[in-house]
């Protein structure tokens, strides 16, 4: 008898597991579609604002801005789930459903709004100005493309792959997005021609963000050389002040000193760094080169600190904070670049730390004002420079699970988020597809057969 109810025990266990993953799969999934439906709105907003002014647009603004900032709890709530303090089921189930609540009501705000506009920006939109816009600009841009592959083939001879990875391809998709919206643009003037304003809409609205996106990749390489000449410049602070905190603490690396073993390893580590830098003229990651100085200096100063504890020592210096603050506003730079860059590839994870920097990043200055509070400043920077880091990390695994292999408009599937087009609930991309993100509503109405004949 008592193995009967042990097993019906462990049954219900088993099933009450299988439903907190579904939970939490749920409450994932959810997150990822809420905040790209944010940012398909936002753009969406702008767009309306030109045609509609901002009295009209102002209760779509308004959800907007109610939407975000209850996203914001989301991502908290996300981020509490995955981070170091372990939880009890109890708190994950309440924590996932709260999140599937909330973007759950975020969907259903912005649906309200946008769905009050709709009727209004069909009748208002100035199709042929529009149309008219995306072909200059597509022109405009495809004039920058040589300068873009020249930049590329240059930063080739002064970088190594790994460093230039996140922008190598950027040329060829940007002139992939520029064909895209130039053919989407010729589309939506025949289905205009034809009467079919819907599809024309929809259209020319995949046709403008095809464009903007090619502008941002077409950007991002200039903002990638700038990157990289900035880490270079601060690499060079940080070899000068490692050395400065390797002399500093060569005194407690004698025996006898506290926790001297740990401070003669940390030393070591630091002292192997500072050895593996490549040399001059030698391509190389500034990226990679000044993160790992810099995690090698940190756990310097984090023994230096445990050795100093039982005596009085001195604060760190404003400047060193102030480069954990840089590090921290410069990743959190690159990896926002990444992922929206890609934003049709990235999931809740990378999407999550990166919230998560962003909204602990205000906190940091405060602290800088007073010297009580000076070390704690340099811990949350820290905090912050991490939380980015992980996600450029994970953004960058999921762009290289899903890059497609070179066709020109392939791809296992459609995907885009929700527009003035249509709603949500499109054929989502199985890979890569760098046309996914702006494809949106294409499949409406034919379309697929016009734009691919």
């Amino acid at each position: 008898m008592a193995g009967f109810w042990g097993r019906r025990k462990r049954e219900e266990e088993a099933a009450q597991q299988a439903q907190d993953d579904d939970l939490a799969r749920r409450a994932r999934t959810a997150l990822v579609a809420a905040d790209e439906r944010i940012r398909s709105t936002s753009d969406e907003l702008e767009f309306a604002a030109a045609e509609l002014g901002e009295t009209a647009t102002g209760p779509l603004r308004e959800g907007i801005t109610a939407v975000r900032t209850h996203m914001a709890e989301a991502f908290h709530l996300h981020q509490l789930n995955h981070d170091e303090i372990p939880d009890t089921a109890d708190e994950l189930r309440t924590r996932n459903a709260r999140i599937v609540q909330l973007c759950e009501w975020a969907e259903d705000v912005l649906d309200e709004r946008t769905e009050a506009l709709r009727e209004r920006i069909a009748t208002v939109r100035q199709a042929p100005q529009v149309i008219e816009r995306v072909r200059t600009d597509v022109e405009r841009l495809r004039a920058r493309l040589p300068q873009t592959r020249d930049t590329v083939a240059r930063l080739s001879g002064r970088y190594s792959d790994a460093a230039l990875h996140r922008v190598a391809a950027n040329p060829d998709e940007a002139e992939q997005l520029l064909d895209f919206a130039l053919h989407s643009a010729d589309v939506s003037a025949r289905r205009r021609e034809a009467r079919r304003a819907e599809e024309a809409n929809v259209a020319l609205e995949t046709a403008t963000e095809a464009v903007r996106r090619a502008g941002t990749i077409i950007d991002g390489v200039e903002d990638f050389e700038i990157e990289a000449l900035r880490a270079q410049s601060t690499l060079a602070e940080v070899v000068a002040d490692s050395r400065q905190d390797i002399v500093a603490a060569r005194p407690l690396m004698q025996s006898g000193s506290p926790h001297s073993a740990e401070v003669t390893e940390a030393v070591a580590d630091l002292e192997a760094a500072l050895a593996a830098l490549p040399g001059p003229g030698t391509a190389s990651d500034p990226f990679a080169d000044l993160a790992a100085l810099r995690d090698a200096n940190a756990a310097l100063d984090t023994v230096v600190d445990k050795a100093r504890r039982r005596a009085e020592r001195p604060l760190p210096s404003i400047e060193q904070v102030r480069h954990a603050v840089d590090a921290a506003d410069h990743a959190i730079a690159v990896a926002h670049s990444v992922i929206a860059g890609h934003r049709g590839w990235i999931g809740a994870d990378a999407r999550t730390r990166l919230a998560e920097a962003q909204r602990l990043r205000p906190d940091v200055d405060p602290l800088l004002s007073s010297e009580e509070t000076r070390e704690e400043a340099l811990t949350l920077a820290r905090r912050v420079q991490q939380l980015a880091n992980e996600a450029l990390q994970a953004a960058q695994r999921d762009i290289d699970s899903g890059r497609p292999d070179g066709d020109d408009w392939g791809g296992s599937g459609w995907g885009g988020g929700p527009g003035w087009g249509g709603g949500r609930g499109r054929p989502r991309t199985g890979g890569g597809d760098i046309l996914g993100p702006v494809v949106g509503g294409l499949l409406l109405g034919g379309l697929l057969g016009d734009l691919f004949d």
